[in-house]
């Protein structure tokens, strides 16, 4: 069942309880996103006072959450048709996505260096490293969209990727220097782990997609370490915030004096 077409239709019981399953997920999901900039900004930690970037950053992603969100609940109600119709608008949206990010990126690498619990060079690379990821799996997703068990399973650990800015702001990143980044990283795969946990309680195996979707995840990761962490990446990281607020901070991550949880 996990591989057919949407078309087929040889369990009907079991395709219902997966698309609820996902749905599910997928509002967890979004409101943890939602959550975790909402607190930031209660406790004055986040501003609307920024480039305008960053409103059309917001604009563009959290479009996407919605988008997300709107489709699991579409096929959760078998409303195939307009699920495919916006499927549409998702494959026009993913390249929006990386280009909008990478710029956002690039500018808070200038305006701060990166948030202090992230290493500079390690931010700079990491981030561009995740946005392709999430572009490459949601693609794969879309390509597979013919195969229920592939795009669902793709698209979540895309969806998975997008929530690491929210769930960075529920968990105390400070605490975790210097292995924050890649400790972020193994929080926000505890969604496709759920996935996957699933799968072995209803269907006796973990499917496949689940591996590629992480193991593509991981190897992005594993090149922007190389990267950033290379004489190239150092020197690189060095250039693009010479003489801007950036260079001001340290490359390594670190504690501001004074600063409290």
């Amino acid at each position: 069942m996990a591989t057919s077409p949407l078309t087929s239709q040889p369990d009907r019981s079991a395709e219902t309880a997966e698309r609820r399953f996902y749905l599910y997920l997928a509002i967890v999901m979004s409101l943890t996103i939602v959550a975790g900039f909402s607190i930031h900004l209660a406790m004055g930690r986040s501003t609307f006072a920024v480039p305008a970037i960053f409103h059309a950053h917001a604009f563009v992603f959290f479009g996407w959450v919605g988008l997300y969100l709107a489709q699991n609940i579409l096929i959760a109600g078998n409303n195939v048709r307009l699920h495919r119709r916006l499927g549409m608008l998702a494959m026009a949206w993913i390249p929006l996505m990386v280009v909008v990010g990478i710029a956002l990126s690039l500018t808070v690498v200038q305006r701060t260096g990166g948030p202090f619990f992230f290493d500079k060079n390690q931010f700079m690379f990491s981030n561009i490293a995740h946005l392709l990821a999430f572009a490459g799996l949601a693609i794969a997703s879309l390509r597979a969209r013919r195969y229920s068990g592939w795009h669902r399973r793709l698209m979540l650990v895309a969806m998975a990727i997008l929530t690491g800015p929210g769930l960075g702001r529920l968990v105390p990143l400070p605490l975790l220097i210097p292995h924050a980044w890649h400790l972020m990283l193994l929080i926000l795969l505890v969604w496709p782990a759920i996935g996957m946990i699933r799968d072995k309680m209803v269907t006796g195996r973990v499917h496949p997609a689940w591996f590629w979707g992480i193991g593509f995840l991981l190897a992005m990761q594993l090149v922007a370490d190389l990267l950033a962490y290379s004489d190239y990446g150092i020197a690189l990281t060095e250039q693009y915030t010479a003489g801007t607020p950036g260079a001001e901070r340290p490359m390594a991550a670190f504690l501001p004096p004074g600063f409290t949880l």
